[in-house]
């Protein structure tokens, strides 16, 4: 049996009343008649005595170590059931239980964490189960320091009725312990954590050190109601508590937080590790196990070797599939070598327009550290990230960023034909494949898609953008970028109109459709501007309407459709060529900017800076988040002023854990953390001779629109912030992405900067 982590996934204990009786779904529940079908395995001895069901457990191993269940149980997709059980012992013990398929590949439908305490308890749950095979309940009892008993009494499993799914809805956030950031606080930032509670007053809270012993205490203050929970919240604040350690808690009654750290540096490791999550994500090189890992280890991907038929020599899509996107007036008679580059997600196809957002902010993140780090800060060594190109002499975030640009240039079109100039908008298979399938073994032919203005652009904005920061490091490849940026720049004025049609998906591929390429003008030329302080791309800005308006919405700052936000703040860094008046009224526009979203987190429970319209949380709000935080980092960058450096601090709180799923979204990081995002070769939950992600992978976190087939089934009438599941299949709240990435390399990089 394979191994199973707990709390996968946010379906927690729910204290309801005590289960009736036995129900038809468990034979002999009341363990009266001899006839339960429960086992055990793995060092678990079970008796049946004057009505329970005794398991005497060794000590020691990992929890799936010691196991006890029963088999053979049959449930209906969709619908929600109640599991209630008696448990009994001498002394406190934790352990998961699962819900799950009854043989390979062992599908989790739903995992629990369950308390036994001296003497008897309850434990009752409600879940909704999502698919029919057979299924087995599997309480996971090892890693105890020594043998243990416990004695199970009253086992009922039973469909859910109305009542008891809205009480279960109701508790499921009540439930929690103070949600904390489960990596760590700056020792002389906020430490805030957030309780969602119906107590009518202010709840005491303690701090614990990894000793057990209390160090320090206080009062909770209430936030009010969050309709993204569905819940009340108050907030506890021990930012006066200034002592490096490790393994702290809060306590709030008789529940304990997840451990957290309080130091210096929080997030240096975290800038590695996303940074080097690029590196398993390229496309048409072998990935090395040396470095990335071995479990990461693979061969390349898309270079014309069978099964693949590969990305060197990729002509256009042709026949019925293209008459139907782009009519017959757009075809090509040419091929191009489009290797390279990074995979977009969690599928093996390579957009530019995320190509372009996700590059520009790894160079984003280079200029940050060589202009607000004086120079100092890490982003310029080349030993920086686990990448093959180490001590080259370039620093690691430009290698990796290179790996990008040199495949978005292969995508334009060559001279001598209709178009030229142009870039091709997206390379991916004609049809989509299942998961899980390595990159090496996709047999799908691939072809190029019609080019696109915004893909011209984001091509113009990116090249103009990496050629001035790769001009120390290599002039040649320096003004390659520029004279790509500046054709782009012309091909996109010559052909302003060209956009991305609709396929609904259908094509093996995203679509990426965009018809407003205003922003991406502005924002390609912006860069250009800054790169070569050439007049007509100043005459360009004031010419767009994006020039002196607002460009960062509250509900969320910028992303691959709007661009606009990524030229604006690059003008107020960097734009030192521009007039004295213009440059101080770019600044202006960001300074408050951040002030705006530092008045928006003030209202946050949770402290984060996001409030959507109608509280609803959009694909990728994660991502968004962050954005959000990269806008206030301006804001330090440009004033110094705390606040905003504290407002960045905070509002990553949430990503680490301080929500309200209770866990972080990045793998790797804190005690339950997101690790079965949807992926095609990351894909351990579907095959568990493949890995989990990599370490510093960042999901893509709630989601209100519920897309996919797995949070159709489990997240039906969530809360918006709780509309998130770990799940492989559930592309709409649990994807990786090159472009949800980047940004957290940013903001990773910047809080390890920044004192």
């Amino acid at each position: 049996m394979p191994k199973f982590p707990a709390s996968l996934m946010l379906v927690l204990l729910v204290c309801l009343p005590g289960p009736a009786g036995a129900a038809d779904m468990i034979a002999d529940g009341a363990f009266a008649k001899g006839q339960d079908g429960f086992w055990a395995a793995g060092g678990v001895v079970l008796s049946r005595e004057h009505g329970k069901l005794c398991a005497d457990v060794e000590a020691g191993g990992e929890p799936w170590d010691r196991l006890l269940g029963v088999n053979d149980l049959e449930f209906t997709p969709g619908t929600s059931y109640r599991l209630t059980m008696a448990l009994e012992a001498k002394e406190q013990h934790s352990f998961p239980i699962l819900v799950q398929r009854n043989a390979e590949p062992w599908t989790a439908q739903a995992n629990f964490t369950a308390e036994a305490k001296a003497g008897k308890t309850t434990f009752a749950t409600v879940f909704k189960a999502t698919e029919a095979e057979p299924a087995q309940i599997v309480l996971q009892l090892g890693g105890a320091e020594k043998p243990w008993r416990l004695c199970l009494d009253t086992v009922a499993l039973n469909e859910a009725k109305p009542d008891e799914i809205a009480a279960a809805t109701r508790d499921v956030v009540r439930a929690l312990p103070a949600l904390v950031n489960q990596t760590g606080y700056f020792l002389d930032g906020p430490k805030r954590a957030t309780i969602i509670s119906d107590a009518t007053g202010p709840l005491a809270f303690k701090l614990e050190d990894a000793s057990g012993a209390v160090v320090g205490e206080g009062t909770a203050a209430p936030a009010g109601f969050d309709e993204t929970v569905g819940a009340d919240t108050q907030i506890a604040d021990f930012s006066a508590f200034a002592t490096a350690g490790e393994g702290y808690r809060l306590i709030v009654g008789d529940t304990k937080s997840y451990p957290f750290s309080i130091g210096h540096d929080i997030y240096g490791q975290l800038r590695v590790d996303a940074l080097s999550w690029f590196y398993p994500q390229r496309s048409g090189i072998a990935i090395r196990g040396d470095i990335a890992g071995s479990a990461y280890a693979r061969p390349a991907g898309h270079l014309q070797e069978s099964p693949n038929r590969g990305d060197n020599d990729v002509t256009c899509l042709t026949g019925e599939a293209a008459a139907k996107l782009y009519g017959k007036d757009w075809t090509c008679d040419y091929t191009l070598d489009v290797s390279g580059g990074w995979y977009d997600a969690g599928d093996q196809g390579k957009y530019v327009v995320n190509g372009g957002i996700a590059v520009s902010q790894l160079l984003g993140t280079f200029e940050r550290g060589l202009v607000y780090g004086k120079g100092a800060s890490p982003v310029m060594s080349d030993s920086l990230s686990r990448i093959p190109e180490n001590g080259n002499g370039v620093p690691d975030i430009l290698d990796e960023a290179r790996w990008e640009l040199e495949f978005l240039m292969k995508m334009m079109v060559p001279d001598g034909q209709p178009l030229a100039g142009m870039v091709h908008h997206k390379v991916h298979d004609t049809k989509w494949t299942g998961v899980p399938m390595l990159p090496h073994l996709d047999p799908e032919l691939r072809a190029l898609h019609r080019p696109s203005t915004a893909a011209t652009l984001n091509l113009a904005a990116a090249a103009a953008q990496g050629a001035r920061l790769f001009a120390p490091y290599d002039a040649a490849f320096s003004q390659q970028l520029l004279a790509a940026a500046q054709k782009a720049w012309l091909a996109a004025a010559a052909n302003p109109v060209l956009y991305a049609p609709d396929s609904d998906g259908h094509q093996g591929g995203g679509d990426y459709g965009d018809t407003d390429i205003t922003d991406e003008t502005y924002w390609a030329a912006a860069e250009l501007y800054v790169t070569t302080g050439e007049a007509r791309y100043l005459t360009a800005l004031k010419s767009s309407p994006h020039w002196a308006g607002p460009v960062f919405p509250a509900t969320g700052a910028f992303d691959w459709r709007s661009v606009a936000g990524l030229g604006r703040l690059d003008l107020a860094l960097y734009g030192d060529k521009l007039p004295e008046e213009d440059k101080a009224m770019i600044r202006a526009s960001v300074v408050a900017a951040a002030k705006n979203f530092i008045g928006l987190q003030k209202k946050e429970p949770f402290g984060h800076i996001y409030r959507p319209a109608g509280n609803r949380y959009d694909w990728g709000s994660n991502q968004v988040i962050l954005q959000n935080m990269i806008v206030i980092s301006a804001g330090y960058d440009l004033t110094g002023e705390r606040p905003f450096l504290d407002g960045v601090r905070e509002s990553m709180d949430y990503i680490l854990g301080r929500n309200a799923m209770n866990m972080s979204y990045v793998t790797g990081y804190g005690s339950v953390f997101a690790q079965n995002q949807h992926s095609r070769w990351y894909a351990h939950q579907a095959d568990a001779s493949l890995p989990h992600p990599p370490v510093g992978s960042l999901a893509g976190g709630p989601n209100s629109s519920l897309v996919d087939d797995v949070a159709r089934a489990r997240l039906k009438g969530c809360r918006p912030q709780t509309c998130y599941v770990d799940d492989i299949m559930s592309w709409g709240t649990n994807e990786i992405t090159i472009n949800w990435n980047a940004p957290l390399v940013y903001i990773a990089s910047f809080l390890a900067d920044a004192r």
